[in-house]
C-alpha cells in the first residue's frame, strides 16, 4: 500500500514551541548567586537558540521537499494517463475497486454500486502548487441516474487560508435522486453487508461542511489513486468464505461416513479379537526365545513386536528374561 502523504490543502502549521521560561535576572553580579541556578538559565538559553536552529532548516526542508514533489507529480502524469487507459478495457474495475476498499465501502449503498457500474474513469489533479488543492475527476457512461457525464469534487485553500471545497451540481433523472432515498431502506439476504443502508455515497458531492476532514477525499487521493490495482484485485472475501464452508460441509460428510464404518468394523472384529488374542499371544510367546538370542535383535525390535506394556510384562515374565541387559 502506498504511504500516505499529509493532505496537500491542509496548512502546515508549525508545531507550537514552549514559552520559553522567563530569564531570569542576571544575578551574576550579585554575590549570593547559586551556581546551578546560573548554569541552569544559561542552558535554558541555549536550548532555545539551538531550537530555533531546528526550527528554520525545518522551514528549508519543507520548502525543498514541495519542490522535490512538484517536479516528481509531473513525471508521474504520463503514466497515469497510461494507466487510465489500460484501465478503461477493463469492465467495472473502479467499482470492483471501491467495493474492495474498507473504508470506502462502507460508505456505499446498494443503489450507491449499481449507479457506480457506470464509472469508466476517475482523475486526480493536484494543483500545480500542489500545496493549494486538488480535484477528483469521476467520468460515467450514460446511466439511468443522472444527466452528467463527469462528477467533480474541488479541494483547495481559500483566500484566508481555510480548506473549502466545491463540487458538480448532480443533475438527477426523476426519481432516481440517491441522496433522497431513506437512510434506512430493508437490506437483501444477498446483500453483502447485511446492515443499516449507509447515507448515499453521492451525498459526498453536496457535503461542503468540512473539507479540511474530508476522510473520503484524501482515501481516494492518498490511497486508492497511487495504486487502484492493489483493492482491485483483492479476492472476494464472501465467496471465499463460502467455499470453506462447503468444503469443512464436505469433510464432515467424510468423516461421519468413516466413523460409521469404523464404529461397523469395530463392532465385528471385538468378538474375533477376544477369540485370537489368547493364540496370538501364545505363539508370539513361543518363539520369543529364539528372537533374543539372535545377533540382529535391538531394543526397537523388542517394542515393535511387543507395543503394549503389559505384553512386554508378560512376556518378560514367562520367559524369566527381565534380569538380561539385551531386554532393555
Amino acid at each position: 500500500m502506498a504511504p500516505k502523504r499529509q493532505s496537500a490543502i491542509l496548512p502546515q502549521p508549525k508545531k507550537p514551541r514552549p514559552v520559553a521560561a522567563p530569564k531570569l535576572e542576571d544575578k551574576s553580579a550579585s554575590p549570593g548567586l547559586p551556581k546551578g541556578e546560573k548554569e541552569q538559565q544559561e542552558a535554558i538559553e541555549h536550548i532555545d537558540e539551538v531550537q530555533n536552529e531546528i526550527d528554520r532548516l525545518n522551514e528549508q526542508a519543507s520548502e525543498e521537499i514541495l519542490k522535490v514533489e512538484q517536479k516528481y507529480n509531473k513525471l508521474r502524469q504520463p503514466f497515469f494517463q497510461k494507466r487510465s487507459e489500460l484501465i478503461a478495457k477493463i469492465p467495472n474495475f473502479w467499482v470492483t475497486t471501491f467495493v474492495n476498499h474498507p473504508q470506502v465501502s462502507a460508505l456505499l449503498g446498494e443503489e450507491d454500486e449499481e449507479a457506480l457500474h457506470y464509472l469508466t474513469r476517475v482523475e486526480v489533479t493536484e494543483f500545480e502548487d500542489i500545496k493549494s488543492g486538488y480535484r477528483i475527476d469521476f467520468y460515467f457512461d450514460e446511466n439511468p441516474y443522472f444527466e452528467n457525464k463527469v462528477l467533480s469534487k474541488e479541494f483547495h485553500l481559500n483566500e484566508s487560508g481555510d480548506p473549502s471545497s466545491k463540487s458538480t451540481e448532480i443533475k438527477w433523472k426523476s426519481g432516481k435522486d440517491l441522496t433522497k432515498r431513506s437512510s434506512q431502506t430493508q437490506n437483501k439476504a444477498s446483500r453483502k453487508r447485511q446492515h443499516e443502508e449507509p447515507e448515499s455515497f453521492f451525498t459526498w458531492f453536496t457535503d461542503h461542511s468540512d473539507a479540511g476532514a474530508d476522510e473520503l477525499g484524501e482515501v481516494i487521493k492518498d490511497d486508492i489513486w497511487p495504486n487502484p490495482l492493489q483493492y482491485y484485485l483483492v479476492p472476494d472475501m464472501d465467496d471465499e468464505e463460502g467455499e470453506a464452508e462447503d468444503d469443512d460441509d464436505d469433510d464432515e460428510e467424510e468423516e461421519g461416513l468413516e466413523d460409521i464404518d469404523e464404529e461397523g468394523d469395530e463392532d465385528e472384529g471385538e468378538e474375533d479379537d477376544d477369540e485370537d488374542e489368547g493364540e496370538r499371544m501364545k505363539a508370539r510367546m513361543t518363539s520369543t526365545e529364539d528372537r533374543w538370542i539372535q545377533p540382529s535383535f535391538s531394543f526397537s525390535f523388542y517394542f515393535l513386536n511387543f507395543p503394549s506394556p503389559w505384553e512386554r510384562v508378560a512376556v518378560l515374565s514367562s520367559l524369566s528374561l527381565c534380569a538380561q541387559p539385551p531386554c532393555f
